[in-house]
């Protein structure tokens, strides 16, 4: 998947200034280990090794699923460009709709975001977790092993799996990961030159709504171990933005929404996230279990 996500910027990069790319792969603890990201403690497990790569000046920029980067910032680099977003759903890959699955279906995923969420919908369900990437995840379903498995739909997508999908969630079902469906590319924040240059790739809409998502998820101090989803859509000046943390059993949950302009993306994620705690948000966060 990194590699596929980085040849589509590198192209995209090379048709608009003419310029050719050198794509360079790096393995990262995240690729190799088979432990649950929730052990790992999450995000960056897939970053550090990009950003040391990076500093080291070994590579000129790296392109990250932006929902796999920490929210905290690192001044030693900076997100050049956020490319127009993808599809930000989940999407399940299976015989057939969540609906239909046989009672106490087992699903595939690690995410406990997707897990709280799923069992909102359907409390019978079991949830497995699950490594590997899209082909190996999507081959438990083809194999049997599982009834089906819950996958970010941008990926299936640039994978050439769409197909597969069974079902893809709505928003107001299942909420994706804060930055879901978006790249990220990242450069030393000393690089002025390489900042311009890269700035063609960037998509402000795009910018404007995964801030907004990304902000609520720092400000409720939570990463991808936590139950957290959240999406903002742009229209105009306008944004909405819409989040959630729900408790690991799917029996509760803490929604609330906002909107205001994109411009003050910032402060909306702030206030939304001010708003959720206020309400018991993190009281979900801490309860929840593996």
């Amino acid at each position: 998947m990194a590699t596929t996500q980085s040849g589509l910027v590198a192209a995209r990069f090379t048709e608009l200034t003419g310029r050719a790319v050198e794509t360079v792969g790096v393995t990262t603890y995240g690729d190799v280990t088979r432990a649950n990201l929730t052990q790992l403690g999450g995000t960056g497990v897939f970053v550090s090794a990009l950003r040391d790569k990076l500093i080291e000046g070994e590579i000129d920029f790296a392109v990250h699923s932006l929902k796999d980067l920490p929210t905290t910032p690192d001044p030693r680099v900076v997100i050049a460009a956020i490319p127009p977003r993808d599809d930000c759903r989940d999407a399940l890959v299976a015989g057939g709709k969540l609906a239909d699955l046989p009672p106490g279906a087992r699903i595939g995923t690690g995410s406990p975001r997707r897990i709280a969420q799923l069992r909102m919908l359907r409390p019978d369900i079991e949830c497995v977790p699950i490594r590997g990437n899209g082909e190996t995840r999507i081959g438990k379903v083809t194999s049997g092993e599982l009834h089906g498995v819950v996958l970010a739909a941008a990926g299936l997508v640039r994978l050439g799996r769409e197909a597969e999908i069974a079902q893809i969630f709505e928003v107001e079902e299942m909420l994706p990961a804060p930055g879901q469906g978006a790249l990220a590319v990242e450069v030393r924040s000393d690089r002025a030159d390489l900042i311009e240059l890269l700035g063609v790739l960037d998509d402000p809409v795009t910018r404007a709504a995964v801030t907004a998502e990304r902000t609520v998820l720092n400000a409720l101090e939570a990463g991808c171990a936590a139950p957290v989803g959240a999406f903002a859509a742009v229209d105009g000046q306008d944004l909405n933005l819409t989040a959630a943390v729900v408790a690991i059993d799917g029996g509760t949950a803490v929604r609330k929404s906002t909107a205001g302009t994109s411009s003050a993306a910032v402060d909306l994620g702030r206030d939304l996230a001010a708003q959720m705690i206020a309400e018991g948000a993190g009281t979900l966060m801490g309860e929840q279990t593996h």
